[in-house]
């Protein structure tokens, strides 16, 4: 009977430690496929409005014009940089609205979009979405990007509404795959060109006549 006992105290603990060792494999499976999950939700922040901006009556440091359904120009995609942020705005307009956005950039030449292996966009793995409110149409991204300069590289989509529901891209050049889709490339050396004047002096040498 003691010897019963004991194997069946033995088989107890194999069997308590096996389902052990399977949870632990089970938890590092999970944490490997999230390691592997694209990076979202980057240091960004997401406005949006219903028109009551006047954004496309002022100057960008890059514009081009979003497209929906191919043949549809229905508002632009416009490139600023303030500081250390890049800003991205989406505009639409007459009756076209944005339901959601989706919005990639890289390096041009380091790296890459996300595609499949038919070279068409997965913009369900584009670094930056949202959706958005009834009746939204202007969003505005801004983006940390440090001191990057240069030439980049930018994906932007849009699910619009308007006259029908249509998919939309900021014009540019295609991916090489069988859809539509576009990227665009800006050099935005140049954007951020705002100087201080004499450290924010307006010119005055404080005796009420300008400094030369």
């Amino acid at each position: 009977m003691r010897n019963i006992a004991k194997a069946s105290l033995f088989s107890l603990s194999l069997l308590f430690f096996g389902c052990n060792i399977e949870s632990l494999k089970q938890s590092e499976s999970q944490t490997l496929t999230e390691n592997k999950s694209p990076k979202k939700n980057k240091d960004f922040n997401v406005e949006e409005s219903d028109g009551s901006s006047d954004n496309a009556s002022e100057e960008h440091c890059f514009t081009v014009n979003l497209i929906a359904g191919q043949h549809y120009d229905i508002g632009t995609v416009t490139i600023d940089v303030d500081g250390d942020n890049l800003i991205v705005t989406y505009s639409t307009t007459g009756d076209w609205v944005l339901n959601a956005t989706h919005l990639h950039i890289t390096s041009c030449e380091e790296d890459g979009f996300p595609v499949t292996g038919a070279n068409n966009p997965q913009i369900g793995q584009f670094d930056y979405a949202s959706e958005h409110e009834d009746g939204t149409t202007q969003v505005i991204y801004t983006i940390d990007i440090g001191d990057i300069t240069g030439e980049l590289c930018f994906a932007a989509h849009a699910e619009v509404d308007g006259p029908s529901e249509e998919t939309a891209w900021a014009e540019g050049e295609g991916f090489g795959g069988n859809s539509w889709a576009m990227y665009f490339q800006a050099d935005i050396t140049d954007c951020d060109n705002e100087d201080d004047e004499d450290d924010g002096d307006d010119g005055d040498d404080g005796g009420g006549n300008p400094a030369f």
